[in-house]
């Protein structure tokens, strides 16, 4: 094994690290002969040099093989699954994967926790009641399975060296970096033993690349280190400069995603993420031939209620109530004092803070301002008006759900300052923006 300071010291020079040198240091990393502080230190040299696409996937791929890779035989069907850069109002996934289920996939889902003001796919799980997402590889393959989609946390087994590199990256101020970034998505993707994987890149004032040059170049290098490692993937470039949804929240966006399953009025905004991101991902699992078949899958999967029905059986399957699907609000939690929100001035919504926005969420204790604070599933924020929508006396700029008048109060007051209203109303700001199919990274845009 070569010493980890020699690597650190070509990386800090900006020299490329060989195959066998980044096999090497992840290995290190596992067996802990690699300490904190040089994880520290290897982070913080990639952070400012960088790496090139050999690098990324020698990294990505030594991670996937730091633990277990799941081996899916015997299925009549492709293993697909998506990641989320992360959003407010982000219930994609809670989606996604029905649909795509009930279309003849199976879908494997390793998700994450919400950290600052990006909510979590296990968060919203956990508001229902009995929900486990806890589960190890022989139980999350056999309800995989079964029921064709699961919804778990990462697990020891899967992508071992991630979980400490990135602890140690969570507080040096090196989450940010794009190598580590893209191997620490992919490896878990990769362990998962995918036949393909769509990304949703998020852009906008609440995404975490907010210019949208960078979440096109990011789109581009990750998806294009993914099929060199032998992946096929696709992403869409998506707007987060507005809410995706009408809620935020833990509990109030799982109630949102039941009546979007059912058939109840959907917010158009998310409807055209769905159905887009899931009819890329139907075509790159080959069940379907082109864009408009893949279209109408989606669309078929919601209407006929089959999509609906697969959220309700992988519900049921880890452990939630069997009629969440009929009486949600049966079930979920409620906080203890909603009210509306109404803006100082009359007029239409110009723009959004959206981390603002989130943030609001975190400060009602819907999210976490570190990995190991608890969170309260009740409270958030529904009935949210976007971007062009007018807010007067009348109507409310949301409603905000809270357990008490002055967590209300503190959190309204965020809300509010999130938002410029003006006299003027506003065009349409489109949803997807961007397709990016696994180009190389320097691609002309």
């Amino acid at each position: 094994m070569q010493l980890a300071q020699e690597l650190i010291l070509k990386k800090r020079d900006g020299l490329p690290l060989s195959k066998e040198e980044i096999e090497s240091f992840v290995h290190g990393v596992v067996s802990h002969d690699v300490s904190d502080a040089q994880i520290a230190a290897f982070a913080m040299a990639t952070w400012f040099r960088g790496m090139g696409l050999d690098e990324q996937m020698a990294l990505t791929l030594a991670m996937r093989d730091s633990g277990s890779v799941l081996e899916w035989s015997s299925l009549d069907g492709p293993v697909l699954d998506k990641h989320s850069t992360g959003g407010v109002g982000d219930m994609v996934s809670l989606l996604l994967g029905p649909i795509v289920a009930s279309c003849g996939a199976y879908v494997p889902m390793i998700s994450g926790r919400g950290l600052g003001h990006t909510g979590g796919t296990l968060d919203k799980l956990e508001s229902i009641p009995g929900f486990n997402t806890q589960a190890g590889i022989q139980k999350f393959q056999q309800l995989v399975r079964q029921h064709r989609i699961a919804i778990v946390g990462q697990t020891d087994e899967l992508a071992r060296a991630d979980r400490r590199i990135y602890a140690v990256r969570d507080v040096t101020a090196t989450v940010a970096s794009t190598p580590l970034i893209i191997s620490s998505i992919l490896s878990k993707k990769l362990a998962e033993g995918l036949d393909a994987l769509v990304l949703d890149i998020k852009s906008g004032s609440g995404a975490f690349t907010p210019a949208m040059d960078d979440a096109v170049r990011l789109a581009r290098e990750i998806s294009a280190v993914a099929r060199q490692s032998g992946l096929p993937c696709h992403a869409l470039v998506t707007d987060m400069s507005q809410p995706l949804a009408w809620s935020a929240g833990n509990a109030l966006e799982v109630l949102e995603t039941v009546r979007f399953l059912r058939g109840d009025p959907r917010h158009p905004r998310l409807e055209a993420v769905v159905i887009a991101l899931s009819a890329e991902l139907l075509q790159l699992g080959e069940l379907a031939d082109d864009s408009d078949t893949a279209t109408a899958m989606a669309f078929s999967a919601l209407r006929s209620g089959r999509a609906a029905e697969q959220f309700a059986a992988m519900v049921t399957a880890q452990g939630g109530p069997s009629m969440l699907l009929e009486k949600p609000e049966l079930y979920l939690p409620v906080a203890g004092y909603s009210q509306p929100v109404f803006c100082r001035h009359s007029g239409y919504i110009q723009e959004m803070d959206m981390k603002a926005v989130g943030s609001a969420v975190v400060l009602l204790g819907g999210g976490r301002r570190r990995a190991e604070d608890s969170i309260d599933h009740s409270v958030g924020i529904s009935d949210i008006s976007g971007v062009g929508q007018r807010v007067d006396q009348d109507t409310p700029l949301a409603i905000v759900h809270a357990q008490n008048k002055n967590d209300w109060e503190r959190a309204a007051e965020r809300l509010i300052a999130a938002v410029v209203v003006g006299p003027d109303e506003v065009n349409e700001i489109p949803v997807v923006n961007a397709r990016v199919g696994g180009e190389p990274p320097n691609a002309e845009d």
